[in-house]
């Protein structure tokens, strides 16, 4: 099947409502910043997108084809561009005062946002009640395609703008469709945050290893591949996490010494997780609150 981008020399309003291929997508993004970059990146490497837009006035992609516009800003679009998708990846923190220059550019296109804390019926109130808003919450892993998104639409969003938008954060990972928008907390506290989690256990078990007695750089190096490994394994497994822990547990062995001390009731590791999520998830709750 011949893709819409094969010939980079068609315009971006030459393309406007061409889009022969329903797996490829006209995107409009507003930011690209780490997480907006990853998705991009993503996307583009997947093959997922059509002729598209990215509006960032302090970015520079010099690796993007032709059939991907950089743009300082929405003036320079082409008056006959029409997007499937507008990504909203600005900082929550912006997008009030942005919004206004944004609606006049959006027509058809699903709104996609992925600012933090920022709801649905936040967004509503900025752009509409009849616009279609889907709300998600994807996290660092996309950069290297093996993230997890959590994505939630409202009753405007059509089945064929959640086909898109789902072939879009598919392409960096897995997604996981909400219902309850109470949820993107409880979902922030562990995904969206559980990859920092994951990163300080690392230090934490470099740290651990030179204090029993490692050289620094060994025990850098043994943190990093056996978190790795572990992760490797429990994704390529069938088995449960509760399984794989016990075929590597021999009685009175090595690893269920270390473990008896991880999985002490009151401090040990399930406990100190449960007052981690639960702390990101009430700090989340409370940033959409203060908005």
């Amino acid at each position: 099947m011949t893709s819409p981008h094969d010939n980079p020399s068609v315009s971006l309003a030459e393309n406007a409502g061409q889009n022969t291929d329903r797996q490829a997508i006209r995107l409009l993004q507003i930011g690209c910043g780490n997480m907006g970059g990853a998705l991009l990146d993503a996307a583009m490497a997947t093959d997922r997108l059509d002729q598209s837009v990215i509006i960032d006035p302090r970015a520079t992609r010099p690796d993007l084809p032709a059939y991907i516009r950089l743009m300082p800003d929405l003036t320079k679009l082409p008056t006959r561009f029409r997007a499937d998708v507008l990504l909203l990846a600005v900082k929550p923190q912006m997008i009030a005062e942005l919004a206004p220059l944004i609606a006049g550019y959006r027509h058809q296109a699903v709104i996609v946002s992925i600012m933090a804390g920022v709801t649905m019926a936040q967004l509503a109130a900025l752009f509409g009640a009849d616009a279609p808003i889907i709300r998600t919450m994807p996290n660092t892993p996309a950069a290297v395609r093996s993230g997890l998104s959590a994505l939630m639409a409202n009753d405007q969003v059509t089945p064929e703008q959640k086909r898109l938008t789902s072939l879009l954060f598919d392409a960096a990972g897995d997604t996981v469709w909400l219902t309850d928008e109470g949820q993107f907390d409880a979902f922030t506290g562990l995904a969206g945050s559980g990859p920092a989690y994951l990163f300080h256990m690392v230090e934490a078990l470099e740290a651990a290893g030179v204090a029993a007695g490692l050289a620094p750089e060994i025990a850098a190096i043994s943190a990093r591949k056996t978190i790795i490994g572990a992760a490797a394994l429990l994704h390529d497994s069938a088995e449960s996490p509760a399984r794989l822990r016990e075929n590597v547990t021999s009685p009175n062995g090595t690893t269920a010494a270390g473990l008896a001390a991880l999985m002490a009731d009151d401090d040990g590791l399930t406990a100190l997780l449960a007052k981690t999520v639960k702390a990101a998830a009430d700090r989340s709750k409370a940033l959409a609150q203060s908005d």
